[in-house]
Parts: structure tokens; sequence; C-alpha cells
């Protein structure tokens, strides 16, 4: 019995013994009644697009449209008298001046009844003078002064027409231009209102076209216009009307543009390209590349504001071309994205990479 007593109070004191020695040398832990900080999780990484700066710019916007260039004066001459041509001054492609005679008719006694009513003319002039001498002695009647007079003005009527009928016998160039077609030789036999010569003036020319309605108010007399042939050629011109009430099965107005042409280029009566020019504005060039669609399917543009974040802004489209495109609705400097547009959303903050450094 007293073996297991000391057995038991040894096995006591060495456990009283091993747990000083753990508390002298462990680590105390005691219970934290508060639950413990959460670590916090690392920064999300912003995603990266490549920018590239664009300034705007004066731009001068155009109309664009499809016209057909016509010679600004065409007339043709017709016979005013019938008679036979006797000779012609002017050949196909000549250049003539105002007033330059084309051709010769046969006289066919007209001078003879010029001559005639001269001298019908000259005598009753004579008739008058005595008339109104005795008219003067009460020795004629008034009557026969009236009758006299009457007769007269009918005489110098014949006479004028007698002379204009010779006038007619050399038909003239009505302006300065050039022989398009000819429609007589020697010996022909022509009638009252026979076509003899068609004359062209090219050195100007007229161009003409439509207006759509929604673009009717910004056209008006005066404007400059470049006029693309389609050998490539630019010639410059001036708006000179524009209809006031639009076709009805069109809805377009009519527009006609007087078009110089100095070197009298062989265009008249062919199609050409016509752009209106607009006021100045400021405006951006893009490549079409970088234009999208908004929710509400307008064209815009993805750039990165001063806080880079993403904005989306709508643009109005001022031209178009494969090279590029100028549009009008931006801030004068913007930082468009040129790469990655398609990873991030609008009001999104990114970090930037200019593509000029990148390419460096």
């Amino acid at each position: 019995m007293r073996k297991l007593k000391l057995g038991s109070l040894g096995l006591s004191v060495v456990v009283v013994v091993v747990l000083v020695i753990w508390m002298a040398t462990g680590e105390l832990k005691v219970a934290n009644s508060e639950p413990p900080e959460r670590q916090k999780s690392d920064t999300k990484e912003l995603t990266q697009v490549q920018v590239t700066t664009l300034d705007a710019r004066l731009y001068e916007p155009g109309l664009l449209l499809q016209g057909q260039l016509e010679p600004w004066r065409a007339v043709t001459v017709s016979a005013r008298v019938a008679g036979t041509v006797e000779n012609t001054e002017v050949s196909l492609g000549d250049a003539v001046n105002a007033g330059e005679v084309l051709l010769s008719l046969s006289e066919d006694g007209r001078g003879a009844t010029v001559d005639r009513w001269q001298a019908r003319v000259k005598k009753l002039e004579a008739d008058l003078a005595a008339a109104r001498k005795l008219r003067t002695r009460n020795l004629a009647a008034e009557s026969e002064i009236l009758s006299v007079e009457s007769e007269l003005a009918a005489a110098r009527a014949e006479l004028k027409a007698a002379r204009l009928a010779v006038s007619y016998l050399k038909p003239s160039a009505p302006f300065a231009g050039v022989i398009n077609s000819k429609s007589v030789e020697v010996g022909s036999l022509v009638q009252v209102g026979s076509p003899l010569y068609e004359i062209v003036r090219i050195d100007r020319l007229k161009a003409t076209g439509q207006v759509p309605q929604q673009s009717a108010a910004q056209v008006v007399p005066g404007q400059k216009v470049y006029v693309q042939t389609l050998d490539g050629e630019t010639l410059t011109g001036e708006v000179t009307f524009v209809a006031s009430a639009a076709n009805p099965e069109t809805r377009s107005f009519a527009v006609e543009i007087a078009v110089d042409n100095p070197e009298m280029k062989r265009i008249a009566g062919g199609s050409a390209n016509l752009r209106v020019a607009l006021p100045d504005v400021q405006a951006i060039f893009i490549s079409p590349a970088y234009l999208s669609l908004g929710d509400d399917g307008r064209p815009g543009v993805k750039f990165v504001d001063a806080d880079n974040r993403v904005a989306f802004r709508n643009v109005r489209l001022l031209s178009v071309s494969t090279e590029g495109a100028w549009v009008t609705g931006l801030p004068d400097t913007i930082q468009l994205i040129t790469r990655g547009g398609g990873f991030v959303s609008e009001g999104e903050q990114v970090e930037t990479v200019n593509a000029a450094e990148e390419r460096g």
C-alpha cells in the first residue's frame, strides 16, 4: 500500500515539473474573443489599352453630289429667211467671235425690194412736207396730212423689214464660242427655221445636280464648288442657282454651278463629282477602323479621358474615304484607343500605353 502511494506522488511531481518547464520555454497562447482581421486582397490589375493623341484641326467639309457638265451656252443658229447657201465662212471646231459671219445665202431679189421701199419712203416724205406747207395756207385738209403720214409709216415699216431680210442673208454668231455642229453645205437650200450651225461656249461650263432635301439649307449661291471629272482632274466653280421648290418626284432641289474652264477642256456633256464647300469647322481625322456604333446605332469613338477612364462619344461624319474619316463632336484633344477597345467598357478605368512609345 505504501508503494502505491509513493508511485502516485511521484507521477504527480513529474507532471508538475513538465508543466513548469513547458510554460517557461513555450509560447503562451491566449484565446481572443475578437475575430481575426481579414487579410486584404491584392489590388485588381487595370486593363491596358494602346492610345494615340489626336488634335482637332480646321477642316472644310463638303456636300458631295453627282452632277452633269454642260456648255455654259449652247445655241443652234437657224435660217431666218429662205435661200440657197452660197458660201460658208467657218468649219467644224472653229472658234468664232460674237457677230462673226457664219455663211451667206442667196439674195433672191431682196436688195431690189429694199431699193423700192426706200424710194417709196422718200416720195412720201416729200408729199408730207408739201401737204404741211399747203396746210399752213389752208389749202390742204388735216385728213390729207394724216393719210400721207399713215402711208409713210407703213412704207418705213416695209423698208425696215426688207433691210432685216437682207441682213438675215448673212447669219452671225450670237456669242463667242466654238462650232460644234454644221448642218449645211454650199448649195444647200434652206427654209425659215432650218438649222445651220450649233455654237457652244466651253471656256465656262455649267454643272447641274440635285441636292437632297435634308441638305438643301446648306447650299446657297456664291458657295465654292470643287468639280472632279472622270479623268481625275479638278476644276473650281461657284453656285449660281438653287431651286426654291423641290422636284415632286425626287424630293430634291436643282442646283446650277458656274465652272471655269480656261483650257477649253472637252468635258462638256460628261458627268462629274461635285463637292460643295461648307463653312470651316474644327474636326478630327481618324481611321474608319476606330469608329464603332453606340447603343442608339449612331457612330462614335472610344477614347480615354483625363481620369484614365474609357469614354464614348457620338460623332458626326463629315467625310469618309479609304484613307480616313473627318468627324466632329469630340473634344479638341483626345487619347484615341487604338488597341484593346473591344475589351473595355465605358467608364472603366484603364492603364494607357502610348502607341508611338510602344513602336519605339
